[in-house]
């Protein structure tokens, strides 16, 4: 019989395998089976920090039950455009159900795809197909691998087994904010190709979508171009479209065929940077020495326009994110270690629509191109970015030189004003969030935190719209999933929302 107890506290100075003789004492006999639950630290008092654990025990040998799916005798042929979080959850959980899927990718395979983005990161040397954004794993593979949100889908925990299956720690099944590291996402959505491909599911890389075939309000299939040369007509009886927030030409593609659509507001802003020994300490005190690199997460409404952090990276780094010529956009990163000597978060600005025009589609997308083509020509119009220090930011000067902290952006920077790139919106509501967030994390608004601009993918300016069925209300057969859709955000929410449209895939043709 399997015993759980909640709340159990663990000093940091104790090594986790002390967990086990608690269970041993609790039982009264040795424990065969071991299992932790749930992990979270406790450092509201920062003279006593402790980890908290709910753990599961027993004397006896246990096993966990597999999942067991419903196949399908006769499978549809469903196409998934996108290879992402979304795009791949999907695909796994459709075979589980005994579909294979076709899997479009317009960017390259991981290994390809990191060989090219670090030439970019090198040599400034912008693929537009194949780059930060576009490529197997989507944006997420370059984007730190964390898997926290705050969405409370039913189909989270599956995301999250589905990575411990192909090569993830197993730590993120009970971590409060479970993280998988780039370095080793690389490695895993490898994994999870050759087991879709091993179950009949087939890869088409190097491939965009640029054309829809359809019948009576029916999709019918897909027109490709091949970046190496030739077009493709891939039929198909439903259609996933995983494409992400990024694929501006994607949706003007499906604006032209009819897909219906609708305009999002989103948010803007920049990367900012701390020595992460500062934020440890600020975070837990004199104890950060013992523990994980520290996290944050703010808000701040000290301003008409809501500022908040987002994808923050303990110990990581500033990368180059752009996909289309002359336009500079940053993101962040970290290695699973997370032992970099910054560490940065992104800085957002809520924008509504009366900052880009709500008469159009994609005005929204057209604003983000305009800040995006501003921050290249402050940079020196060779993909550097530009950043300055929070000191000069708020007392708008510019003194041309950066201060302790050292900016980390792979493609270099060049010190230049971002007052005259971003919105004087955004601005404004930066120089009065930004000392606001000190309030609650001591050092924030250092003078020497560096700002590097500009955030500009933090969500999809429009919105593929879909009913309950989860197809377009426009084009049966079409399966708007994952960020593209405008339902989700982040690596999880999107993958879950792969799963989810999986399953309907599978309701409806079983």
């Amino acid at each position: 019989m399997i015993r759980r107890l909640d709340n159990v506290k663990l000093s940091i100075m104790h090594p986790e395998s002390h967990l086990l003789k608690i269970a041993s004492h609790s039982l009264g006999a040795p424990v065969k089976y071991f299992k932790i639950i749930k992990k979270s630290l406790d450092a509201r008092d920062k003279s006593n920090i402790f980890w908290v654990y709910s753990i599961a025990f027993s004397r006896e040998e246990e096993s966990e039950p597999k999942p067991i799916y419903q196949k399908i005798a006769d499978p549809p042929k469903v196409v998934i455009v996108g290879s992402g979080p979304a795009g791949l959850m999907c695909a796994l959980r459709l075979i589980d159900h005994g579909i294979p899927p076709v899997i479009v990718e317009r960017g390259q395979p991981v290994e390809e795809r990191k060989a090219t983005c670090d030439k970019f990161f090198a040599e400034r040397v912008l693929d537009p197909e194949s780059n930060v954004q576009f490529g197997e794993g989507g944006a997420g593979a370059f984007s730190d691998g964390k898997l926290n949100t705050q969405t409370r889908d039913g189909f989270n925990r599956d995301v999250l087994k589905y990575f411990v299956k192909f090569g993830a720690p197993e730590e993120i099944l009970y971590l409060n904010k479970p993280h998988v590291g780039s370095d080793k996402l690389y490695y895993i959505l490898q994994n999870i190709r050759a087991y879709i491909v091993d179950n009949g599911g087939k890869f088409i890389f190097n491939a965009r979508v640029d054309g829809l075939e359809s019948q009576s309000g029916a999709l019918k299939g897909i027109k490709v171009t091949h970046t190496r040369g030739g077009v493709e007509n891939i039929g198909c009886d439903a259609a996933v479209f995983a494409i992400g927030h990024s694929a501006r030409d994607t949706f003007e593609m499906l604006n032209r065929e009819g897909v219906q659509m609708e305009a999002r507001e989103f948010a803007v802003g920049v990367r900012i940077e701390h020595h992460a020994s500062d934020i440890g300490f600020a975070q837990y005190g004199k104890n950060y020495v013992c523990l994980p690199a520290a996290d944050y997460k703010l808000v701040s409404h000290a301003h008409e326009r809501t500022v908040f952090t987002f994808c923050m990276c303990p110990g990581g780094v500033v990368i180059p994110a752009a996909s289309e010529q002359g336009g500079v956009v940053v993101n962040g990163m970290s290695l699973y270690a997370r032992d970099g000597v910054n560490s940065n978060s992104a800085l957002m600005v809520q924008m509504r629509r009366e900052d880009f025009g709500s008469d159009d589609l994609f005005a929204g997308m057209r604003f983000q191109r305009e800040i995006e083509q501003r921050a290249y020509k402050a940079g020196g119009e060779n993909y550097k970015a530009p950043a300055m220090t929070f000191g000069d930011f708020a007392a708008e000067k510019f003194s041309g030189s950066f201060g302790e902290v050292k900016p980390t952006y792979a493609a270099g920077v060049i010190c230049a004003p971002l007052n005259d790139v971003l919105p004087q919106k955004a601005c404004e509501a930066l120089k009065v969030a930004i000392p606001d967030m000190d309030r609650r994390l001591k050092g924030f608004a250092s003078p020497h935190a560096v700002l590097t601009g500009v955030e500009t993918r933090f969500s999809s300016p429009v919105r593929i719209i879909r009913s309950q069925s989860l197809q377009s209300v426009s084009h049966e057969n079409l399966y708007p999933c994952g960020e593209g859709s405008g339902y989700s955000g982040g690596i999880t929410s999107s993958a879950a929302d792969g799963i989810r449209t999986a399953e309907a895939i599978f309701e409806r043709f079983k």
